[in-house]
């Protein structure tokens, strides 16, 4: 998480209403053809929001910049990064270190 002000976004994913599941599937969805280094911010109203967006990141690489302050509803910010796992179904998931 950044110390410095969030970046004004690049997309915006509205997510009001959604339980994670479905606004992860909307954010992977939207998200699919941006370039890295795309700012992206997330309206959220599912309570599992600030514990779900940072761990998506951080399991596919993305860089999670924080929640925004002050927007209501919540709105999250992340940064998409160049060596992201990717999500879409039928994708071959590679992780970054072999398992051992």
């Amino acid at each position: 998480m950044s110390a410095s002000p969030v970046p004004a976004a690049d997309i915006t994913v509205d997510g009001t209403g959604l339980l994670c599941v479905t606004l992860l599937l909307r954010l992977r969805s939207r998200i699919a053809d941006a370039e890295p280094g795309t700012v992206v911010h997330v309206i959220a109203t599912d309570p599992a929001a600030p514990l779900d967006l940072p761990a998506w990141c951080h399991m596919v690489g993305h860089d999670y910049l924080g929640p925004l302050s002050g927007p209501d509803p919540a709105t999250y910010a992340l940064r998409l990064a160049p060596d992201a796992r990717p999500t879409r179904p039928g994708a071959p998931w590679h992780p970054a270190e072999p398992v051992r």
